[in-house]
């Protein structure tokens, strides 16, 4: 099952992703090696490259140096005898092959033209990030086990280098300093001043006063930064604090304002509700820790509640089929006769969707609700019938055998046509055509095993009914009958009483 089955559109995206503190020139010298080594693999017809932005990234920050999105466009289903997935994948390997010390994913096109966001997406929360990132981490070691999972990572990253001032506070107080003067002229040595001010012609102009690149450079120039203290001497910074390398996040995440980490993974060969529901299994043997909370986005999500709705409107297409047949018919009993026909209807979509290794998805389901109206007919075809010829004065038996034979040709001529009005949407290989196979053959499969069994089931479950209903009368007035002949019992009254009671 998924949420939409996986579709050969005959595109995908390779990322590139450098060292952060690479430059824009840097990444676009190796996002030309990526594109003269595709262009040069038979299949592929075009590609088109942004260098320093992705199209992941529409949805929030901006560009980024060390970052590039190559759109790869094939050729025709017809004119290759490869699969866009399987090819990119080969693609994924043999560049990180050629390209070292870059960092390469690639994924299928979206609905939008962009990439596509991963269809496993799992959200770690806890007010104790370090207890979100341990399951998190845990969480991606089982998704690395499970088959059809494509390069599964997590959200939390490292994040840029940068150099940490671990200040000793009582070591500053001693030498004349305070944290807001070591603050100030931090912050004017790294990121300027604009104080002061330059006016011209009536125009005032910012002058950004900060410290000369030469002279921050490393931690060592960090070390060597002087402040001027209340006694009027000059004082490095290395002299009361520590100034080491380290990194800073280069996000936050946070799920209803509480820290958290995200599971992303794509999916190869297996549709992503398969794969979300081996994950969810290892989840349940092993669960998170107390304080820690799951949650569920992408396809995931979707799925659960795209189902959810879906099954809603096939009960509710069931309970109006039902009453709009109890006004027609006048009766409670026979649209239950009806409604039988849509059972082997559902046999017949999961099975025809079995031999022909469709996915469950949202359209597919979106047949079967389809099927509730198309092969009720059927079954009131016969209903009806039978209904007419009882009236003239047969039996249930015979009356089934006349609408059997006189209905069947109906029954044959509207659902041979219907399956053959689907075909061409069954057999579609074009792009895309994923999409829609599944709703056909649910179609073809259900409306086959209705014309086949509704003429088997129905009347036997006609018949059933009808004896039934039969036998509840015959009880029913065989017990009036008895109450009223026990009313007619009076007892005599004797003379004596009748003139005692004169």
């Amino acid at each position: 099952a998924a949420f939409i089955a996986n579709s050969d559109r005959g595109e995908f995206i390779i990322n590139l992703e450098l060292p952060k503190d690479a430059t824009l020139k840097e990444t676009n010298a190796m996002a030309q090696q990526a594109e003269t080594f595709l262009l040069n693999q038979e299949g592929v017809s075009g590609v088109f490259t942004q260098v320093g932005r992705t199209t992941a990234m529409f949805s929030g920050g901006g560009g980024q140096a060390n970052l590039s999105e190559i759109n790869v466009k094939l050729v025709g289903k017809e004119a290759r005898s490869f699969s866009t997935d399987f090819f990119a994948r080969d693609m994924k390997i043999e560049l990180e092959k050629r390209l070292a010390g870059v960092k390469v994913t690639s994924g299928p096109v979206s609905f939008f033209g962009g990439a596509d966001e991963s269809p496993i997406q799992i959200i770690v929360s806890s007010t104790d990030f370090d207890k979100a990132e341990a399951y998190a981490k845990q969480l991606l070691a089982w998704t690395r086990e499970t088959p059809g999972a494509l390069e599964p990572k997590l959200s939390y990253e490292e994040g840029n280098p940068e150099l940490k001032i671990d200040i000793d506070r009582e070591q500053m107080a001693d030498l004349g300093l305070n944290l807001q003067t070591v603050g100030a002229t931090l912050q004017t040595a790294f990121a300027g001043n604009t104080d002061a001010k330059f006016s011209e012609k009536g125009n005032e102009y910012d002058i950004n006063i900060r410290l000369d690149a030469f002279d921050r450079r490393n931690a060592e120039d960090l070390a060597a930064l002087t402040f001027l203290n209340s006694r009027g001497e000059l004082i490095e910074l290395q002299q009361f604090a520590d100034v080491v390398p380290g990194t800073g996040p280069s996000q936050l995440e946070r799920q209803d304002r509480i820290n958290s980490v995200t599971l992303l993974s794509k999916v190869l060969g297996r549709p992503s509700g398969s794969v979300g529901a081996d994950i969810q299994a290892k989840m349940a043997e092993n669960p998170p820790p107390a304080g820690v909370l799951i949650a569920y986005e992408a396809d995931l999500k979707n799925q659960a509640e795209g189902f959810g709705s879906l099954g809603l409107a096939f009960l509710a297409a069931l309970l109006f089929v039902y009453l709009i047949m109890v006004a027609l018919y006048d009766s409670w009993v026979y649209p239950f006769v009806v409604l039988f026909s849509i059972p082997v209807a559902i046999v017949g979509a999961f099975l025809a969707m079995a031999l022909t290794m469709s996915t469950l998805d949202i359209f597919s389901i979106l047949g079967l609700i389809m099927l509730v109206g198309l092969v009720g007919k059927n079954a009131i075809l016969l209903v009806d019938f039978a209904n007419q010829r009882k009236e003239d004065g047969l039996s249930s038996f015979d009356a089934l055998l006349d609408a059997g034979r006189t209905r069947l040709r109906p029954i044959l001529m509207t659902t041979i046509a219907m399956v053959f009005g689907m075909m061409p949407i069954a057999l579609a290989q074009g792009a895309g055509a994923e999409w829609k196979n599944g709703l056909a053959w649910a179609l073809i499969g259900g409306l086959t095993s209705s014309m086949l069994l509704t003429l088997v089931v129905v009347p036997a479950v006609y018949l059933l009914v009808d004896q039934t209903s039969a036998l509840l009368s015959k009880i029913f007035n065989r017990n009036n009958s008895a109450g009223g002949q026990a009313a007619n019992k009076q007892p005599k009254s004797t003379p004596i009483l009748e003139e005692a009671a004169v």
